[in-house]
């Protein structure tokens, strides 16, 4: 059934009329909820118009490259980047710290033969106590002085440390004399197996406390959870800098994709790294606002990364040092060479420059076969850039790939011996969540204080609200009227809005399904005398992004650039709430939601806006946040609810004891 609608030129405020109900004759309920699904349906948003207003928001926020006129003010400068990232972003909360300065281990194994020129040492290390990296070294026989080392890290390849491109990689430059460590990544490779036999290592399938996402549940207690992935790295060095035999003035780092990011993320943040080979990882948070289905991973957009450097300021800061930027003409996942290369060079070139550098300053793009690879061609761009770099002048030093397809080994063959309790992501957050919130009391005790953290948390700002009435109807129902919100400067949000007679009071009404999900709520509703405004926050119903392969949620950028999507979230709810108190003039505004994600959201509203003391009411919601952790819930499941710190201070208790005071306030 299509309810016709008719379009009304209003401008002012909200107006009602007073049609009777008219009850149908036949199947009563059903026909009484077709129609306002009907007009439930009807969009009152643009084409992509979210999309586009997130990414406006996002790429307003991203830091922009400073005019650096002499190469001291840029040291200064990358000096201060570097000390802010580690303080404010690596090791934020002090768990993060914590493990920072803690002593952690290194344990040896066997040694395999290898192949000609040299041998292979298993071990594993921790990156923070109980959580053990398995990693293998590549030894050049015979050596006699001090020769560079390598750090190669790997992505997303289900082979992990075992990926045939990888080992071929470390084996060619201990051929070449060069020491190879071949570290493990989170979630792929031997850290793909959940609580593996450290005797058999037997796969029992993904780890899902590696999971991606899962490093949020340590954000949620307060504690960086890029600090693992940084100390993995970083300890990885340790172990190569402990070793006899290696020259500290010559340290590479190289990895693909994740592996790329992961290589400009260690190498521009530890100056013990002199030599960085980044392939197809990473491109400017600009970027994705262009190209939105790059949007990394949660190690990649890190709470408040972008507050203090963008990737272009990383790439910057290798100046001084050796960079060779590796990315594919035709990439079929992420980063191709024909967007994301540019930014990241016209950023660190002038740098280089000022420096007397720039030969040192390389990048490559590989044609074929052109996807997202770390093949041949890229790799001997790679040992042509450590010849030049590492062997000035040496005469016999030769990029051309040595064979050794034939030397690869088997997974199983690669696999390090691992304890049985090697700690995850989840099992971290489990712990860090104990004993929190610290202090349980402090909203009964002093709600102004902690509304004031609340913001502080979710960075919630209070925006002006205009209004744009785009058509009503009258029906049988009663009257329906289509608006457009605007929050502020950035954000428009779709409303439909029900009324009945002279409505009793006014109910705001939102779902994980969207409003379009509601005709039998708002139903409900309107028969009990509310005025009804079903709505659509950010990444819900009509405010969310079609899932496409070239466009992902920005969730994870926003964080990135010092927001937050719930303070989003909830700014837009309770900016709806004002204008309607306002315009309906009927007393406190009512909040109702349906699922556990725009429950939540309606939640945190209720404890900081005024206006919504009208009550709270929930379906599906959660009872702690507790449950996030308990369930090994990812940041991509429900991005709202991984405030960084928010369970350090607020539970679902605590924020109920907000949203209460405000009610028990209005009755006063």
């Amino acid at each position: 059934m299509q309810i016709p609608i008719r379009v009304i030129p209003l401008a002012g405020a909200l107006m009602f009329a007073t049609a009777p109900f008219a009850s149908a004759a036949v199947n009563p309920a059903s026909a009484a909820l077709r129609p306002i699904e009907e007009l439930l349906k009807h969009p009152l948003l643009g084409t992509d118009l979210t999309w586009h207003e997130a990414g406006a928001f996002c790429d307003a926020r991203v830091p922009r490259m400073p005019e650096v006129k002499t190469a001291a003010g840029w040291n200064s400068l990358s000096d201060a980047l570097r000390r802010d990232v580690l303080e404010k972003v690596v090791f934020r909360g002090a768990e993060a710290k914590r493990w920072r300065e803690a002593k952690t281990h290194v344990v040896w194994r066997e040694t395999l033969a290898g192949g000609p020129g040299y041998r292979i040492r298993k071990l594993r290390y921790e990156a923070l106590p109980g959580l053990w990296i398995p990693a293998l070294l590549y030894v050049p026989e015979n050596l006699a002085e001090k020769v560079p080392v390598h750090l190669a890290v790997n992505g997303h390849d289900r082979e992990g440390k075992a990926a045939p491109y990888k080992q071929i990689r470390c084996i060619n430059l201990a051929k070449r004399g060069i020491i190879s460590l071949n570290v493990e990544w989170f979630s792929v490779g031997q850290l793909r197996t959940d609580q593996a036999s450290s005797a058999s290592s037997v796969e029992r399938g993904p780890a899902e406390g590696f999971k991606h996402g899962a490093m949020n549940q340590l954000d949620l207690c307060g504690t960086s959870g890029l600090a693992p992935f940084y100390l993995a790295m970083s300890r990885g060095l340790d172990v190569l800098l402990s070793l006899p035999h290696v020259d500290s003035e010559r340290v590479a780092v190289s990895g693909l994709s994740g592996g790329g990011w992961q290589t400009i993320f260690i190498s521009s943040l530890d100056p013990r790294v002199k030599l960085c080979n980044p392939v197809a990882g990473y491109s400017s948070f600009r970027t994705w606002v262009s190209f939105p289905g790059e949007i990394g991973d949660s190690e990649q957009a890190p709470n408040d990364l972008a507050t203090v450097a963008d990737y272009t300021h990383l790439t910057a800061m290798m100046a001084g040092r050796f960079a060779l930027l590796t990315y594919n003409a035709k990439d079929n996942c992420c980063f191709a060479a024909g967007h994301a290369l540019e930014p990241l060079m016209q950023a660190a070139a002038p740098i280089f420059d000022l420096q007397g550098q720039a030969s040192q300053l390389r990048s490559h793009v590989n044609y074929d076969p052109g996807t997202h690879n770390y093949d041949r061609d890229n790799r001997e761009a790679f040992y042509r850039f450590v010849g030049d770099m590492f062997f000035p002048g040496d005469q016999a030093w030769n990029a051309k790939e040595i064979p050794s397809e034939a030397e690869v080994e088997s997974k199983a063959a690669l696999n390090v011996e691992l304890p049985a309790d090697n700690l995850d992501f989840n099992q971290l957050a489990r712990a860090a969540m104990q004993g929190l919130p610290r202090d349980p009391k402090f909203a009964e005790r002093n709600p102004t204080g902690a509304r004031a953290r609340l913001r502080e948390i979710v960075h919630f700002h209070e925006h002006a609200v205009t209004a744009k009435q785009i058509a009503l109807d009258d029906g049988a129902n009663g009257t329906t009227g289509f608006w457009q919100l605007r929050i502020g400067r950035e954000w428009t949000v779709p409303v439909t809005a029900f009324a009945r007679g002279t409505p009793k009071g006014t109910t705001i009404l939102l779902a994980d399904a969207g409003r379009q999900s509601l005709a039998a709520e708002v139903k409900r509703l309107l028969d009990a005398g509310q005025c009804v405004l079903a709505v659509d926050v950010y990444g819900f119903g009509e405010s969310r992004f079609a899932p496409r392969k070239d466009r992902k949620d920005y969730a994870t950028m926003m964080a990135a650039v010092g927001e937050r999507p719930l303070g989003v979230q909830s700014a837009q709810l309770a900016g709806l709430a004002r204008w309607a108190a306002k315009e309906l003039k009927g007393g406190p505004v009512r909040l109702a939601a349906i699922g556990p994600r725009t429950s939540f959201i309606a939640l945190v509203t209720a404890a900081l806006e005024r206006t919504t003391s009208g009550g709270l009411n929930t379906q599906q919601a959660m009872l702690s946040l507790k449950e996030l952790i308990e369930k090994n819930v990812g940041v991509n499941e429900r991005p709202e609810q991984f405030c960084f710190g928010l369970l350090e201070t607020f539970d679902v208790p605590q924020l109920q004891t907000l949203a209460d005071e405000w009610r028990k306030s209005g009755r006063q």
